[in-house]
């Protein structure tokens, strides 16, 4: 299968499709135009990721095939050039994020767990209002003083899914893509009432999700479940895991949540967290901090840490 990405850029006013190879980013409906020039007509998904991602089960295999078509011909096709931002790939349906699903991760939290036999994931909600892409600024509200990181693989679910047994999960997934879990750890608790855990005040925050930096289909990965994750902090690196440790892993993530609600396509799992974060070492988020979180197989997020103007 061919190795590629899709990711959503602006140029000006513009916001378009891309197609990536090997990090080289081609305007996708002009790839299209070259590559099947006696076609007149481009179709939709080219325009809008979030759009391809909305009908994934009956458009993949197009999709792939023009891929596979395009890297035959990448020597005359032609990389975005001038100015550019590089944005989120797509918009989540929704986004899900599993809790302590790593041992180690669990162990710096002070979080004891159940024995997964007696257990489930712990599965939490975040706002697609807090996506945001690579390059965007993270903006430090004053309402917290303990602004941590998390990097996660992202499962992106590519068709509907109820009640599916994990060996079968894999059908479901359309692809990948690395997902910072920005969190407010002091707003993750509350005093003020008896419920002790507010997880939408300290994760749903604007710019709390930076993804990216592009889409990949689930063929450029062999192994969801063999995945280096990395997160630096101002050229330090903090966390350095791998997927292979999760405790529920993604297929098992899926059946569980799949058993709640039906999943939709663009449907994005935060699959967990590894060691490493700032709470672990009592070390936060301050402005002018550069965060660099990776997937291997999928890319790199930049983000900087940018207090907000009141």
């Amino acid at each position: 299968m061919t190795n590629y990405g899709l990711a959503t850029y602006q140029q000006g006013d513009v916001k378009s499709t891309a197609i990536v190879f090997e990090q080289q980013y081609y305007d996708l409906k002009t790839a299209y135009r070259a590559v099947y020039p006696d076609n007149s007509q481009v179709p939709a998904w080219a325009s809008d990721v979030t759009l391809a991602l909305s009908q994934w089960q009956q458009i993949s295999a197009e999709v792939d095939a023009f891929a596979q078509a395009a890297t035959k011909q990448l020597a005359s096709l032609t990389m975005i050039s001038g100015d550019y931002k590089i944005l989120a790939p797509f918009k989540p349906t929704t986004i899900f994020g599993t809790a302590s699903n790593y041992h180690e991760h669990a162990a710096e939290m002070n979080t004891i767990l159940a024995a997964k036999p007696d257990s489930s994931p712990y599965v939490f909600m975040k706002a697609t209002s807090s996506v945001i892409g690579t390059n965007e600024y993270v903006i430090l509200p004053p309402e917290t003083k303990k602004l941590d990181w998390e990097v996660e693989l992202g499962v992106v679910i590519g068709k509907t899914a109820r009640r599916v047994k994990a060996e079968d999960a894999l059908d479901y997934i359309a692809g990948y893509t690395v997902v910072n879990d920005i969190s407010a750890r002091d707003l993750n608790h509350r005093t003020d009432y008896p419920f002790k855990h507010d997880w939408f005040r300290g994760k749903s925050w604007d710019t709390f999700c930076p993804m990216g930096p592009v889409f990949v289909p689930k063929s450029a990965i062999a192994d969801p479940h063999k995945v280096k994750l990395a997160l630096f902090l101002n050229d330090k690196q903090m966390q350095d895991g791998n997927t292979s440790e999760l405790i529920w892993d993604a297929f098992e993530q899926i059946q569980y949540l799949s058993s709640i609600l039906t999943l939709q396509p663009g449907d994005v799992i935060m699959t967990g967290t590894p060691a490493g974060v700032g709470k672990g070492i009592g070390l936060f988020l301050k402005p002018g901090d550069v965060l660099r979180a990776s997937a291997e197989g999928v890319g790199e997020i930049i983000n900087t840490v940018k207090a907000e103007q009141l």
